[in-house]
């Protein structure tokens, strides 16, 4: 039987679908900042014996420089190796392994393979045998057995273009173990097994981006719709600065970015608020404060003219991709732009209709209003057949475009997609673990708030306000179209600028 809280909200979601004009019950979030800058949010709810933690550092892509791309992945990596208490059977003498393993990586550096293969080979040889001692010292996953063992789920990490991420919930009695555990590790994490890590991390990014059909293709796309902004770098990084990263680039980094008053630790669940912040204070606040983060300066230039890509590779499903740049939270277009982002996609919406179900001219359309912070993207993509008629469907898809810049959309499909959004951001809250997720990209973005702010002000958009910032963006001036075919297929269209 669904509890209370489910029923309700599953009921409200139905009632919303047919109401004039959406409403959206705020919830509230206890904000609290410590001395030494650590952000706390904590969302109670006891729908659930269970609290969903989360630790996030304001560290991605777009804090890093050439030659330091995917760093902070790499770490995220790492973080997982232990700490100082974590992990390990004997601290000092893992460290001593520590030094002499980077002494002979440092040695490696300066050998020729060429002119000293034997040397190259010796230097191999002791490193694995090096490497094969220190792993007698550890206790392999001790941090993920020790969260599985208290009944954890959910375990895992992530790095965005914005932030890492650290993850888990918890039964309601084990969120003290959370608070130990990941307190440890912001202060005394332990970069064992780096260069093994280092060649996985190798690994991933081939299979990611070299061996997969779109991978490359996605790079080089992002790539050329940020000129400047550092949100052209993947987060996985460059393979030449992987194959470059050394211990103490990532120790560097460590230092300088995992800090309390660089993170934001998040609560939603079963517990209470204040007795919560009491054992959160006993465990991060005597933590030093780490050095002043700078925020990123760069903004993407004026564009200047369309661009656009060309792929060919038959391993590849063929597809058709327009993006444009919109401003970052909290500017207000954001929320006329989630419009857009209802009236054109879904099967509902006006690219499937046009461009799958009456001209069969594609296998899927969709639309995406992409916030973010500093600048957004809107995305419009649409999955081709084997055989493409790539120009039909650019040409229809601008049709569209232009139509809702020409008429503004009727008062029944703004008010069909504002239920959605209302809707939408209910279903959310049914979630802890997405919840507080959301919670801590709203609070880097701007504000925690935002997660009330955003279907209010989604629902006071106008008609008028729609059309208003589809003539500001959609221009083919500034689009970007990266397009995938087959190698026996060309797009022979001429490309004019409006």
């Amino acid at each position: 039987m669904k509890n209370n809280l489910t029923y309700f909200i599953s009921t409200l979601i139905l009632i919303l679908l047919t109401l004039p004009s959406a409403s959206f019950a705020k919830i509230e979030v206890k904000k609290h900042v410590l001395d030494n800058g650590l952000t706390i949010l904590l969302f109670e709810e006891h729908q659930s014996p269970v609290i969903a933690c989360r630790l996030f550092y304001t560290t991605g892509s777009v804090h890093e420089a050439p030659g330091f791309t995917g760093i902070a992945h790499m770490l995220e990596h790492m973080l997982f190796k232990g700490t100082k208490k974590v992990g390990i059977t004997d601290s000092l003498a893992d460290q001593a392994f520590i030094r002499k393993i980077d002494s002979i990586i440092a040695i490696q550096k300066k050998l020729d393979p060429e002119k000293d293969s034997l040397g190259v080979s010796r230097i191999h040889n002791t490193y694995d045998s090096l490497l094969t001692e220190q792993r007698k010292l550890f206790v392999k996953d001790e941090l993920w057995s020790t969260y599985l063992k208290a009944g954890g789920s959910g375990l895992n990490a992530f790095t965005s273009d914005l932030m890492t991420a650290y993850f888990v919930t918890l039964p309601k009695n084990k969120m003290e173990l959370f608070l130990w555990l990941e307190s440890d590790r912001m202060q005394n994490a332990i970069l064992r097994e780096f260069y093994p890590e280092r060649d996985v991390v190798m690994e991933e990014r081939r299979m990611r981006y070299e061996d997969s059909p779109l991978g490359r293709y996605w790079e080089t796309l992002i790539g050329m719709f940020y000129e400047a902004h550092p949100y052209r770098q993947p987060t996985i990084g460059y393979a030449s600065d992987i194959k470059h990263y050394t211990r103490e680039m990532a120790e560097e980094h460590y230092r300088k970015f995992y800090s309390p008053n660089n993170a934001i630790l998040v609560l939603a669940g079963d517990f209470t608020p204040e007795p919560a912040l009491q054992q959160i204070k006993k465990y991060f606040g005597t933590i030093s404060k780490g050095e002043k983060q700078i925020e990123v300066v760069t903004r993407e230039p004026e564009q200047v003219g369309a661009k656009n890509l060309t792929v060919h590779k038959n391993e590849a499903q063929p597809r058709l991709d327009i993006m444009f740049h919109t401003p970052g939270v909290p500017h207000k277009d954001i929320y006329a732009l989630e419009i857009v982002e209802g009236v054109l996609s879904g099967k509902s919406g006006r690219l499937y209709r046009e461009l799958v179900t009456r001209q069969k001219l594609a296998l899927s359309a969709s639309a995406g209003n992409q916030p973010d912070k500093y600048h957004s993207m809107f995305h419009i993509s649409a999955g081709l057949g084997a055989d493409p008629n790539a120009d039909s469907v650019e040409t229809l898809i601008w049709k569209e475009l232009d139509s809702l810049k020409s008429t503004p959309i009727s008062s029944r499909e703004l008010q069909r997609v504002k239920n959605q959004v209302t809707a939408r951001t209910l279903r959310e809250l049914r979630s802890m673990e997405h919840l507080a997720t959301r919670l801590a990209f709203f609070e880097l973005w701007n504000s925690w708030e935002l997660i009330n702010i955003y279907p209010e002000e989604v629902d006071k958009i106008t008609a008028k306000q729609v059309q208003e910032v589809c003539n500001r963006y959609f221009l083919k001036k500034k689009s970007t179209t990266g397009l995938v075919l087959p190698e026996t297929v060309t797009s022979l269209k001429k490309k004019t600028e409006k």
